[in-house]
């Protein structure tokens, strides 16, 4: 399996209203290490699995919608538990939808919550 990896990283606000969630149910900041993985059997006619200037680039797109936003605040997660492993999905279906046309091995999208702490989604 090879494998490309690119790295950002993006500042939000939320809040997750259940008790469940502690102190965390409370409106609070968390900047997240974006790592996203582009995996392939094989390297494509010019021997990469994808560009990673490319792949930066797609990265950096997605992760602006999110970058400095209070995700309270966006109609597309009204109601829902914006939790480190809900974000990881949203970053990873939003970079396949934006490589759909060109790129077809697994993704995987994990968020460094802290130096102790991570998520990940892979599809």
């Amino acid at each position: 399996m090879f494998k490309v990896g690119i790295r950002t990283h993006i500042m939000i606000a939320h809040s997750l209203p259940h008790d469940f969630f502690g102190p965390a149910q409370h409106m609070h900041g968390a900047t997240y290490v974006v790592d996203v993985i582009f995996k392939s059997e094989s390297l494509d006619e010019h021997n990469v699995v994808i560009d990673i200037g490319q792949a930066h680039q797609i990265a950096e797109k997605v992760c602006a919608q999110l970058n400095y936003k209070n995700l309270d605040e966006k109609e597309e997660f009204k109601g829902l538990l914006t939790t480190t492993e809900f974000l990881a999905k949203y970053i990873h279906d939003e970079v396949r939808q934006e490589v759909s046309g060109f790129f077809e091995g697994k993704i995987e999208v994990i968020l460094g919550e802290s130096h102790i702490a991570w998520a990940s989604y892979e599809s």
